[in-house]
């Protein structure tokens, strides 16, 4: 039997008997369990004065969900990624350097890369757009699978991605004012690395702050 299932089962059977909470702290502390195993496993059942003890909803884990967010957050990533190259290059073009302008190879090879970010946008674009309203739409019909496990990693892996992003644009733009190399390109360049990560940020700190609700 697991140590988890071990704790579980004590705390069960002393909630069923009328022990006190504190009372069944006290006693597991002084075998030895640590403060944080000991309050997520009282924490699994509802403070309720019920005959029985009340168990709380827990996360769940199944392999359709981690194929759908998987996918989905892949999607947005491919989508997210081709979106700041092709406005980088549109940026190059729009602003161009003198010295690239003259330059028929890397012209030809900016425009290979803005077509092929166009097509990558065309087809994960809508792929995440899908995907996002399907889970949106299961999540509304069904509460509880907004505690599921893989969901709030997947959430928090994207704000964890997305901070990196923000931290680094930062840095970068920090850098090129003190090395004097500050121009309307970098400028651009950086604030669409500022809204792109910016906005997922935004998005998936109110989906995790929804799903701590629904906890």
């Amino acid at each position: 039997m697991k140590k988890s299932d071990q704790l579980a089962e004590f705390v069960r059977d002393s909630l069923r008997l009328g022990k006190d909470r504190k009372q069944i702290a006290g006693a597991l502390k002084t075998a030895g369990w640590a403060t944080n195993e000991v309050d997520e496993a009282l924490n699994a059942w509802a403070d309720d004065e019920f005959e029985v003890p009340i168990p709380r909803p827990r996360p769940s884990v199944s392999a359709k969900e981690a194929f759908i967010y998987g996918l989905m957050f892949t999607a947005l990533a491919m989508a997210a990624w081709h979106l700041a190259s092709l406005s980088f290059h549109l940026i190059d073009r729009w602003f161009p350097d003198p010295l690239e302008a003259i330059n028929e190879h890397l012209v030809g090879y900016r425009v290979q890369r803005m077509r092929w970010s166009v097509a990558a946008l065309i087809v994960f674009g809508p792929l995440f757009y899908f995907l996002n309203l399907k889970i949106t739409r299961a999540t509304d019909n069904d509460p509880g699978k907004r505690r599921s496990a893989v969901r709030k990693w997947f959430g928090y892996i994207t704000l964890f991605l997305a901070a990196i992003s923000l931290l680094g644009d930062a840095l970068w733009i920090i850098y090129s004012f003190l090395n004097g190399d500050l121009g309307i390109r970098l400028i651009s360049k950086g604030l669409v690395v500022l809204m792109i990560a910016g906005v997922i940020f935004l998005y998936f700190r109110n989906e995790t702050g929804a799903d701590e609700n629904a906890a």
